[in-house]
């Protein structure tokens, strides 16, 4: 399992040139069906949109679709990958509707709306990044809970839950690579009275900064229609 990034929920961004409006809208998918369904709840919300472009990348088969949906070559589809490329992140399907102004923008007037509406997209959106991790399971006594807790804190460790009956038991959700190390430096630090499991490897959340964008240099290609 290798980390990567994603988005977690619907986001949306607008950009307009000279009337036309761009509407960019980004949401998780991690299956070709859940792509084409979101693409096709676009469709739904802006029946009255010229053109619904779109791109998509999934992990699962190393998917990566993209449509220019009549807009010239290369204008319209490839900048929207492009920005999802740059940007990090997977498991994510981007539309960009346009409801045309009456002026003709050419082609790099369609390159730059297509790549500010879905940066503008992913700038509002909440960009995570999922990890191979293990959760080690830390059962103290008492009296050595407030070293522990200060030591989690100290690290930022993320404690996932915590049962305080007999013993007190913490839950921290740690990178696989690190867990037996950190179990290590568990029972040195108790001087042996934790007990301590380590779980399963799993896919995890793990903080990740927001992407600015990406730019994207106009392409040449067909005049606009």
């Amino acid at each position: 399992m290798e980390a990567y990034r994603t988005i977690e929920g619907r986001s949306e961004g607008e950009y307009e040139d000279r009337k036309s409006r761009f509407i960019g809208i980004v949401e998780p998918a991690t299956t070709e069906q859940e792509a084409l369904d979101f693409l096709a709840r676009v469709r739904a919300e802006h029946p009255m949109a010229r053109h619904h472009v779109y791109a998509y990348i999934l992990r699962a088969g190393n998917r990566v679709r993209y449509s220019d949906d009549g807009e010239p070559k290369r204008t319209a589809g490839i900048p929207v990958l492009e920005v999802l490329q740059h940007a990090g992140v997977s498991d994510v399907a981007c539309a960009v509707v346009r409801y045309f102004g009456g002026t003709l923008l050419g082609t790099g007037g369609l390159v730059r709306a297509y790549t500010k509406a879905p940066q503008l997209a992913l700038a509002h959106a909440h960009i995570v990044e999922l990890a191979p991790c293990r959760d080690v399971m830390v059962a103290v006594p008492y009296a050595l809970y407030d070293q522990l807790a200060h030591r989690l804190a100290e690290e930022g460790r993320t404690v996932v839950d915590a049962v305080y009956a007999d013993d007190v038991t913490v839950q921290v959700r740690v990178l696989a690579d690190e867990a037996e190390r950190f179990a290590s430096q568990l029972t040195d630090l108790t001087n042996g009275r934790a007990e301590i499991l380590v779980g399963d490897e799993q896919m995890a959340l793990v903080d990740a900064p927001t992407p600015t964008g990406a730019s994207s240099d106009a392409v040449s290609g067909e005049e606009e229609r």
